[in-house]
């Protein structure tokens, strides 16, 4: 034994010395080991811009559960740990320390900005890895990696040329999402759509030819500065014969065309729609089949811009409310139609995104589609819950073209020259001197850099050493878990798995586990924004990670939300309270004597029931880890250690270990057995309490830390049905007499015999001690019938119980003491009705104190019920 405990667990004291054990003893790092099998989790990487929240700790939990699990069982598991660069949130960051200093992008230049942001990396971006290690986390920290480090950028140009190569990336013409605040594009996974009020504002545009005007409505008339037609469907009677005819728009007094296409909704409003081909994607590929013009009437910040004549300057809001007022004005506003409808902004900074015409680079995204798709229909990637392949077939099957180019100077450059004698574009794995099509060297780099998702759908293999063939890609990929949330399945879980089978050939791991988010008490989704986050950190130094872990997985049910309660993490620092003073009883019994984690031969009945209970929740517990049902498999530990274990084995135990020989020994011997498999069974939800534990028991040399001994195995040896169906029939009537002593205010100090009828005897005489023990009897009397007048009775699945009333409690005083209880409770309920009868408290007062009357009201009437049942029984 290496050390004695100390009397109260005090987990700030024992986390930092127990990580920085495992630290020293490099028990997180995994090596290639051919006798083993691998098993490996890639950490969802954590942006550098990121400090821990609750959703962090979340998925690292769970991660952690699952590697220090299987590392436990003996496979070589590798959790590599690492960061995103973060494109978007980095660059905004710098960007604004720098306006802080009175300094642009621009004035610094792209390289002096790059050099600041490395800085900004080396400075902030390990500040989440050193908070991830408060949390237990035991990543192979030795393998960790960065999305921009060397071996990331390398894959990041292979993986790009190849693509290029094969024609799967283009560069083109097309309407982009634009963030006029992050002043860049955003691909269609990056807008978050929400629903807002807005107006339909319908509008008349005049015919040429002085016989009318036709009515359409629009969401954004500053945009009707660029309409270049209006169009309505090929088949609508309404409008053939207007077809080729033109219309004057509005303001600006442009002559365009009213064109048919089958885009158009006959039955939606008046069926007529403006065509705007530079500020909306179903406009664009109008205009394209049409050769209308593009009119682009913004610039890169939502600003108007030349093409807006006298709105030039205004932002679009602004102008959009001058023009709405010019239109009414000039007669072209029917009317204005109050709608809910929904708007896109930026995810990052919630800015309502703007679709622009640019050149961009995209992926053709269908041929990478396909055989991705397969990999889910055919199993060989499966979703835990099963219902989030919808998501993400979803998604797949309705995919456009992906635009990977940014705006941004923090991230992958692309790798791409633009030669400016003969136009044409050079893409290389390395730096061109000249151009690949006519050798000139006037050639500049491509300024954009890649969408920062473009690396990490790469994640899986580029960590490993991809492109190179090294020895950890071919041991440990495929991998086998990835743990994430169900809001990036399009972000990323299904561009690692199409750029996995388009580089690999094989999807980049068997199983993803979709957990779900923390919610906080309210049920509300936590933000900044709202100040409804909960630092973890903050609840660690207060209860302890273990806590926090276990709070995490109890309750938890794979893709389902759940709510913070810092109730629930009292709760979960009380269950380490109870393992920590089992393990000091424990302790007080075999620190004097010469105990081994072993099961002696000669077993009691109770020793059998504990051993089979075990027997059964280490089977239980890892079919539940195989089959991600972290939840479950928690509360069945939190059972066996609170219920089993403490409050019953232990006291079952007590008065063998007061005694001396061959009886107390063993109930030592199994006292110690079962508190090791149980620590062992722990240790994934709360490592630091069961190694600190661990660290004091005899456990010989089997391993130098917790963390690598072997996980638990179902015996058949093990198993004990008879001698469990006993003891469970021994301790239902325990139960049951205790509850009847409890409902009758009987204390434990005032004992009474207690007669059995019973079809199975011998369990009961051989139980004898037990229930006089924990049932408070001052004798028990078994026998195959009994006739006891005034006697409570107790009926179990197995026993017919009697207590004589007399030896429980002085008829009399009681029902004197029950019927003041009664009257009293009675008095508090009629004062609560009262109020809430009263029409005036019930307008006037906060709907906080009405509901905790209604709340007081309903236990006054549950108590007056009991109270009644307790008089009846005595009468």
């Amino acid at each position: 034994m290496q050390k004695e405990m100390a009397k109260s667990y005090d987990p700030l004291e024992v986390e930092d010395r127990i990580y920085d054990f495992w630290i020293k003893g490099n028990y997180f790092h995994a090596e290639i080991d051919k006798n083993k099998k691998p098993y490996t989790i890639v950490m969802p990487p954590p942006n550098i811009t990121g400090q821990l929240h609750m959703g962090h700790a979340l998925d690292e939990t769970f991660q952690d559960i699952l590697i220090r699990f299987r590392r436990m069982q003996g496979y070589c598991a590798l959790w590599l740990p690492g960061t995103d660069h973060a494109a978007i949130a980095t660059e905004a960051k710098i960007v604004e320390s720098m306006r802080k200093e009175g300094i642009s992008k621009e004035d610094l230049g792209r390289e002096k900005f790059l050099e600041r942001a490395w800085e900004w990396k080396r400075v902030y971006g390990g500040r989440i890895v050193d908070q991830l290690k408060k949390l237990g986390s035991s990543c192979d920290w030795q393998r960790e990696r960065f999305t921009m480090d060397e071996g990331c950028n390398k894959a990041v140009n292979e993986v790009f040329v190849r693509l290029y190569e094969k024609g799967l990336i283009y560069r083109g013409e097309r309407i982009i999402n634009w963030c006029p605040h992050c002043c860049t594009s955003i691909s269609d996974a990056e807008v978050d759509f929400a629903e807002h009020d807005g107006h339909f504002w319908h509008l008349r545009y005049p015919l040429s030819d002085g016989s009318g005007f036709v009515s359409l409505a629009t969401t954004r008339p500053e945009t009707l500065l660029g309409d270049t037609a209006v169009a309505v469907h090929p088949d609508d009677e309404r409008y053939k014969d207007l077809v080729g005819k033109t219309v004057i728009l509005p303001l600006v007094n442009r002559e365009i065309p009213i064109v048919a296409d089958t885009y158009v909704e006959p039955e939606f409003g008046t069926g007529v729609v403006k065509i705007t081909p530079a500020h909306d994607p179903n406009d664009f590929e109008v205009g394209l089949r049409h050769n209308l013009p593009i009119i682009n009437v913004m610039d890169d910040n939502a600003i108007m811009n030349e093409n807006a004549g006298k709105y030039k300057g205004l932002s679009r809001f602004e102008a959009r409310k001058i023009i709405v007022k010019d239109l009414e004005d000039g007669g072209y506003l029917e009317k204005v139609e109050d709608i809910k409808h929904n708007v896109g902004s930026c995810y990052r900074c919630k800015t309502v995104v703007e679709p622009k015409i640019s050149k961009q680079w995209f992926v053709k995204m269908k041929p990478l589609a396909e055989p991705a798709i397969d990999v889910v229909k055919t199993d060989k990637t499966k979703f835990v819950p099963e219902r989030f392949d919808k998501i993400y077939f979803n998604w797949m099957n309705n995919i456009k073209d992906w635009c990977i180019s940014r705006q941004l100077w923090w991230g992958h450059q692309i790798p791409a020259w633009h030669c400016a004698d003969c136009g044409e574009i050079t893409v290389s794995r390395t730096n061109p001197d000249s151009c690949a099509h006519c050798g000139s060297k006037n050639i500049k780099r491509d300024e954009d850099t890649l969408d920062t998702w473009f690396s990490s759908a790469l994640w899986p293999f580029s960590t490993l050493g991809w492109p190179d063939k090294t020895p950890e890609l071919d041991y440990f990929f495929p991998t086998n878990t990835l743990v994430t949330g169900y809001d990036i399945i399009f972000f990323w879980v299904a561009r690692m798995i199409f750029s996995s089978v388009e580089q690999m050939g094989q999807t980049p791991f068997d199983t993803v586990f979709i957990h779900g988010i923390l919610r906080d008490e309210n049920g509300v989704k936590m933000s900044k924004s709202l100040g409804n986050g909960i630092d973890p950190l903050e609840i660690i130094s207060e209860y302890g990670a273990d806590a926090l872990r276990f709070f995490l997985v109890t309750g938890n049910s794979p893709g389902n939300d759940m709510r913070f309660s810092s109730k629930r993490v009292e709760s979960t620092r009380n269950f380490c309270n109870k393992i920590w003073n089992a393990s000091r009883f424990v302790h007080m019994n075999i620190d004097d004597h010469d105990v081994k984690i072993e099961l002696p031969k000669t077993l009691t009945t109770e020793d059998k029931w504990i051993v089979h209970t075990l027997n059964d929740v280490i089977k239980e517990v890892t079919e539940n880890l195989d089959k991600f049902e972290l939840g479950v498999a928690a509360a069945k530990l939190y059972d066996f250690m609170w219920d089993c274990y403490c409050d019953w084995y232990i006291e079952l135990a007590k008065s063998r270990l007061m005694s001396e020989g061959e009886s107390a020994q063993n109930a030592r011997q199994v006292l110690v057995y079962v508190l090791d498999q149980t620590l062992r069974l722990l240790h994934p939800f709360m490592p630091f309490i069961t190694e600190e534990i661990w660290q004091t028991l005899p456990h010989e040399n089997e391993a130098e830390a917790l963390l690598l001994a072997k996980f638990p195995e179902y015996k058949e040896e093990n198993s004990y049905p008879d001698a469990a169906n006993e003891m469970e029939s021994v301790m239902e009537a325990i139960r049951a007499i205790r509850n009847r002593r409890a409902e009758m205010n009987v204390p434990p100090s005032k004992k009474a015999k207690v007669y059995i009828a019973t079809n199975v005897k011998q369990i009961f005489e051989n139980g004898k001690s037990f229930i006089c023990k924990l049932g408070f009897a001052s004798e028990v009397i078994v026998g195959d019938s009994f006739q006891i007048d005034g006697a409570v009775t107790i009926v179990t699945a197995d026993a017919k119980m009697y207590i004589p009333m007399e030896e429980l409690v002085d008829k009399q005083a009681e029902l004197t003491r029950l019927n003041k209880e009664l009257e009293a409770t009675k008095k508090l309920l009629a004062q609560d009705e009262g109020k809430l009868n009263n029409a005036g408290f019930v307008s006037k007062a906060p709907q906080n104190v009405i509901e905790t009357v209604k709340e007081q009201a309903a236990r006054e009437r549950e108590k007056i019920a009991l109270i009644e049942a307790a008089i009846d029984a005595l009468k």
